[in-house]
């Protein structure tokens, strides 16, 4: 083990699908772990049907996002060859994440006290929607469900033209969660010797990422709306002359009100009966913005970077993911990668966030292909050729 892959010889099980469960276990196969993610014959995952204009079947974007660094057993769940062949490899295994509805697992037999009586030294991670034994156990949940419900999706969403924008994010929140949780399990097990049941809800997940908003109710009776926090850390996006947005965070300090306020020349506005404190500004926040607008499209979005630069005021263009990609700071982060597949051809990959000793995974590989390590797991675990041809054999 390295410690630039501080879970080197970790061997995780993924029985995940989508995002929660996947997500988990690439933050684990980023850290070193051996993950061995178990998918359907002949289907797999169902992010890699995920098609779009020149996307490759089975290989679709959504998959390649949330699957790097893993390997691909392809067994049939269905059937009882397929449990017993996951229930030897969960016999030598140290984790098991899944991410299906509650009880899915137990009635194939394969669920934690199963898994448990085999291997009593087992992390087993369940992600689910809601809590297992709670009102909403047998609900569906996505994330935008998880967003709904966690007062998430109320903050992000304008009531005058209510719709669905961005990312996945409690999807995300939950799998971070469940790695955290997974490797502090690993790291008790060294000195207990024992298993660990883990249970992660998305609700509950996506609740924590936002302790302030709760916190500001139950301790001020504060209900958080779209804008408050904005309005408390001064927040702004602002249309330039040359079309181009531009993000201010003015945050707390008064001196970057001032500075920024400065970089406009308009400092009247410092003068204003209004705005003569942050306090003000708080209250009358759309007032701020409706004043600023008109000032920020006096000039292009790079005169309004260098000039909150000289003032040493935080902000920051609004870019698009291609310009992203393309920034200087991003370039020079080498977070991106260039991979070669050996049928796909030259491949752009996301890497892991985090440097160790300067490093990110040392020795990264490509999302697998649908079943592309099946055979030799399967001979590993005993599996004759006969048994291997049987078990990865589509319906």
């Amino acid at each position: 083990m390295s410690m630039e892959a501080p879970l080197a010889g970790i061997t995780v099980i993924e029985l995940g699908q989508y995002i929660a469960g996947p997500f988990a276990g690439q933050q684990l196969a980023d850290l070193g772990a051996r993950v061995i993610k178990i998918e359907r014959p002949g289907s797999g995952d169902p992010f890699r049907q995920f098609l779009g204009k020149g996307n490759i079947p089975g290989y679709a974007p959504n998959f390649v996002a949330f699957n790097r660094n893993k390997q691909s057993l392809a067994i049939d769940l269905q059937n009882a060859a397929g449990c017993e062949a996951f229930l030897r490899l969960a016999e030598k295994a140290d984790v098991v994440v899944e991410n299906f509805r509650a009880g899915v697992l137990d009635r194939l037999g394969i669920g934690w006290q199963a898994l448990k009586a085999r291997n009593p030294r087992l992390i087993y991670c369940s992600i689910s929607g809601f809590s297992e034994d709670g009102p909403y156990a047998d609900r569906p949940a996505f994330d935008t469900v998880g967003q709904a419900l966690s007062g998430l999706l109320h903050l992000f969403t304008d009531p005058s033209d209510p719709r669905m924008r961005g990312p996945t994010i409690t999807d995300q929140i939950t799998g971070l969660q469940a790695s955290n949780a997974i490797c502090a399990a690993l790291l008790a097990r060294a000195t207990s010797n024992e298993g660990a049941r883990i249970d992660v809800s998305m609700l509950d997940s996506a609740i924590t990422y936002m302790p302030d908003s709760f916190t500001a109710w139950t301790q001020s009776g504060i209900d958080m709306q779209p804008e408050t926090r904005c309005a408390w850390s001064h927040s702004f996006v602002f249309m330039c002359a040359d079309e181009r947005m531009i993000a201010v965070h003015v945050g707390g300090p008064e001196r970057f009100w001032r500075g920024m306020i400065a970089a406009t020349e308009h400092l009247e506005i410092l003068d204003d009966p209004r705005f003569p404190n942050r306090p003000a500004r708080i209250e009358r926040f759309d007032e701020v913005i409706d004043t600023l607008r008109p000032v920020f499209l006096e000039r292009p979005r790079a005169e309004w970077v260098a000039r909150m630069a000289e003032q040493d005021v935080p902000c920051a263009e609004i870019l698009t993911i291609p310009e992203t990609m393309q920034d200087p700071e991003v370039l020079h982060s080498g977070i991106f990668r260039k991979a070669t597949h050996p049928i796909h051809g030259e491949m752009t990959v996301l890497g892991r966030a985090v440097r160790i000793n300067g490093m990110r995974e040392p020795n990264p590989t490509l999302p697998p292909l649908l079943g592309e390590q099946s055979a030799d797991i399967l001979r590993d675990l005993g599996f004759t050729e006969a048994d291997i041809a049987a078990l990865t054999q589509a319906d």
